[in-house]
């Protein structure tokens, strides 16, 4: 009976132990709301009803004024070159012919020497080696002699090395040859360049008209928009001829035709706009434009090819040419009084010196 009593008695202290900490929380919230002021009690409701319309009006605001912020200070930098339209020059008569010239051997030459002096090919002992005898083996089919067995007064055809080419035409069609990258958003809208052609920073196969039913493929990288109809001045380098363990083989093939073929663009003009940012032609690899302190291109005469390039040709329009280009000081490749100029003859199908100089 006495236990009973005790446990009650304890029972009823824990009760009234945990009212009184109830009632002290109570209190001192209470006692915390009192002591905030009233007025902050009526703002704070204020505050959240200003506050809500506000977040919503800012950020749909922020949506529109972004965007046009970001794409005043882009046209304010001012926008990339364009390439003005010009009417269309007139296409050439008669297309670059790939082709050869001879030469008669005289006491003491060898297929080096005769290379180095005449064609200016001061890598021919490196591109052409006894060690790599595959290379003298091309060499051979290519001049139609034996290197070994050069004797006075055989006649040797000597191809130009790694030649380019010069010529104008219409882009009919524009192929980009790397994904289209995503823009962040916001999306700045520049319709003058959505409108000026296709992007070719990175790179751009072009379908180019060099004549009523003559077509080349082009790969071009530059800054300018390219679009189809625009007109393009190039020197390009010329397909060589595969030969089988001979990946830098100097020689275009010669029964080639342009039509269909594959080149590879520098020194590049959209319409009226020079790319100055360009690849130059000696970046075309494989290439020795600067050891042999320039190359060999071939071209026709007259305004819808070489006369953009202002060369000073003695010749008529419409005559297909072979001439040597010099490196200048900054390495771009310029006509020279003196360099020699030969002329492609119809009837023996060889280049023949134009004229003495």
């Amino acid at each position: 009976m006495a236990l009973a009593i005790l446990v009650e008695i304890g029972g009823e202290a824990k009760m009234n132990r945990r009212k009184q900490r109830w009632s002290k929380r109570i209190e001192n919230v209470r006692w915390y709301i009192r002591s905030i002021p009233w007025q902050l009690l009526i703002l704070i409701p204020i505050l959240l009803a200003l506050a809500i319309p506000t977040f919503y009006f800012g950020t749909h605001a922020g949506q529109r004024v972004l965007p046009a912020v970001t794409n005043y200070f882009y046209n304010l930098s001012g926008p990339p070159p364009t390439a003005t339209p010009t009417p269309l020059p007139p296409f050439p008569s008669m297309l670059p012919q790939v082709g050869s010239l001879l030469y008669t051997v005289q006491e003491g030459d060898s297929c080096d020497e005769v290379l180095t002096f005449q064609m200016r090919m001061s890598d021919a002992g490196t591109i052409f080696s006894d060690v790599k005898p595959n290379t003298i083996k091309a060499l051979d089919a290519s001049i139609g002699r034996d290197c070994h067995s050069l004797q006075p007064g055989m006649v040797l055809t000597l191809s130009p090395q790694y030649p380019l080419i010069a010529f104008g035409g219409q882009v009919l069609k524009v192929d980009t040859t790397s994904p289209q990258q995503v823009l962040p958003t916001p999306v700045i809208n520049v319709a003058n360049q959505q409108q000026s052609g296709t992007d070719c920073s990175a790179g751009c196969q072009l379908t180019v008209r060099l004549a009523p039913g003559v077509q080349v493929h082009l790969s071009v990288q530059t800054t300018l928009p390219v679009k189809v109809g625009s007109w393009v001045w190039s020197q390009a380098q010329l397909a060589r001829m595969n030969v089988k363990s001979f990946a830098s083989y100097p020689y275009a093939d010669p029964l080639a035709t342009l039509d269909g073929m594959s080149l590879r663009a520098c020194d590049l003009q959209v319409d009226n706009t020079h790319d100055n940012n360009s690849l130059s032609c000696n970046q075309l690899q494989p290439n020795t434009i600067d050891d042999d302190g320039g190359a060999w291109l071939f071209g026709v005469t007259g305004p819808g090819s070489l006369d953009h390039w202002g060369y000073s040709l003695h010749l008529p329009a419409g005559t297909r040419v072979l001439l040597w280009l010099t490196t200048n000081t900054n390495g771009d490749l310029k006509f020279e009084q003196g360099n020699p100029v030969f002329r492609y003859d119809e009837a023996t199908h060889v280049y023949v010196r134009a004229y003495k100089v």
